[in-house]
């Protein structure tokens, strides 16, 4: 009985390496886009603590969805201050998403509806830029310093 259920236990974790394996494979296709969902935030009470309050809301509920590639969230650079840097902003939250499709789940989320309902209250403006991304290689760090 005990040789069985070693065995059966061994098959599962084979098949549900070779899913995760073959999942990552797909999402690893370089001639599909990507969708980058970038959303720009203008607080009514645009403090650092109220900022803060809202990059951690976002990394609380909106960090660990599926068919997320990457995610970030922060504040606007007040050091950079160019002639073309749109400084209408206070949090800014980044993703890209492996496909459209994750991005509708994603949207649909209770934890996007409650990230949502908690912080709603607080936006004066919310902007949201999507776009189709192709992917291009770059040298990594160590090949970028010879």
């Amino acid at each position: 009985m005990k040789k069985t259920l070693a065995t059966v236990s061994l098959v599962l974790v084979l098949v549900s390496l070779s899913y995760a394996w073959g999942a990552a494979a797909k999402s690893e296709d370089k001639s599909q886009p990507l969708l980058s969902h970038s959303v720009y935030f203008s607080l009514k009470e645009s403090t650092p603590e109220a900022q803060q309050k809202l990059v951690d809301a976002c990394k609380k509920h909106l960090s660990q969805h599926p068919g997320v590639r990457y995610f970030a969230t922060g504040t606007l650079c007040d050091e950079i201050k160019g002639g073309l840097n749109d400084r209408d902003f206070d949090v800014l939250l980044m993703m890209v998403f492996n496909d459209h499709e994750a991005l509708h789940t994603y949207a649909q989320s209770a934890a996007h509806q409650k990230f949502i309902a908690e912080n709603a209250a607080s936006f004066k403006k919310v902007r949201v830029f999507d776009a189709d991304v192709s992917r291009v290689a770059v040298p990594d760090d160590a090949q970028a310093a010879r």
